[in-house]
């Protein structure tokens, strides 16, 4: 079932944590293992039928996005560009992205974090469904002060969100993912900036929780969660990957695969794709999953 939702991926910023890779190339345009870091992102949206994306980039980037992505017909969606002249919070991108969700539900995801495993798209789409409220995902990490923080009552439900707490009241981290009804555009022109003079993700959520109407799907044991914005966290997952995609024989991020396993393209599209990646070994990948024997499409 093809989502309504509209999909935006935030892909600006500078990323001066990994100068000096980034002073030339966008972080999210990084490999990460076999694929360019946005890959992951898009490929996570993609898996819930969402169809219609908006790539928020920084004006020195925005003609590599378009290289790399093209306008998505490749992969049987649409892509469209926005800019950001200067990063000024999450919760910004709801601004810039205003006339491209045009009163839909939307999720946006940041363009540097990779998820990964069994429970994500029935999650993902679990999310998906709802068409009021907001859903947030959140993940259990041993440095919560570093991230925005989900405290919970005795029976599991969010009580309170803090932004990089001194003292975490919990150790569930928010990542970077989040579904959002209709009312997103409205709630993000009320947010006022913090003390650090951004329009903070954590302010729009706790807009919904106000309401009583913020959800939360809990990412637990066999699920991961990697954010790449350090050399070290980069370097983790892409070795990650690898020792995944090397054991299973199964891509990770693949929006070619994702793209045909919801019949987005067909069989003669995908070795399009595949055609112009042979000698990569990318390429051979997409061949050889059509003769899959658990899988028709």
């Amino acid at each position: 079932m093809t989502s309504s939702r509209k999909g935006i991926i935030l892909a600006g910023g500078n990323a001066t944590r990994l100068y000096p890779l980034t002073y030339s190339v966008s972080k999210q345009l990084m490999p990460v293992y076999d694929k360019p870091m946005i890959y992951y992102p898009l490929s996570t949206l993609m898996l819930t039928g969402i169809k219609e994306y908006l790539v928020i980039v920084s004006p020195i980037h925005l003609d590599a996005f378009k290289t790399l992505l093209g306008d998505g017909n490749q992969w049987g969606i649409s892509i469209k560009y926005a800019i950001q002249e200067k990063p000024e919070g999450l919760a910004q991108a709801f601004l810039i992205a205003e006339e491209f969700i045009d009163n839909h539900p939307s999720a946006l995801i940041l363009g540097d974090n990779l998820y990964h495993g069994n429970e994500l798209i029935p999650q993902l789409e679990k999310a998906n469904i709802k068409q009021t409220g907001a859903t947030i995902f959140v993940y259990p990490v041993s440095d919560p002060e570093r991230y925005g923080v989900a405290e919970f009552d005795e029976n599991k439900k969010v009580i309170n969100l803090e932004e990089k707490p001194r003292t975490p009241k919990s150790r569930y981290a928010v990542t970077g993912i989040y579904f959002y009804d209709d009312s997103a555009v409205n709630k993000a022109k009320q947010i006022m900036p913090s003390s650090r003079g951004e329009l903070e993700i954590t302010s729009l959520n706790n807009l919904y929780l106000k309401e009583n109407n913020l959800f939360v799907e809990i990412m637990g044991r066999g699920m991961a969660w990697l954010d790449t914005g350090t050399f070290d966290s980069l370097h983790q997952a892409g070795s990650y990957i690898r020792l995944l995609e090397r054991r299973q024989g199964l891509k990770v991020g693949c929006p070619e695969e994702v793209a045909w396993r919801k019949n987005w393209i067909n069989k003669k599209e995908l070795k399009k794709l595949a055609e112009n990646m042979l000698k990569s070994g990318y390429g051979k990948y997409l061949l050889d999953i059509q003769k899959d024997p658990f899988f028709e499409n």
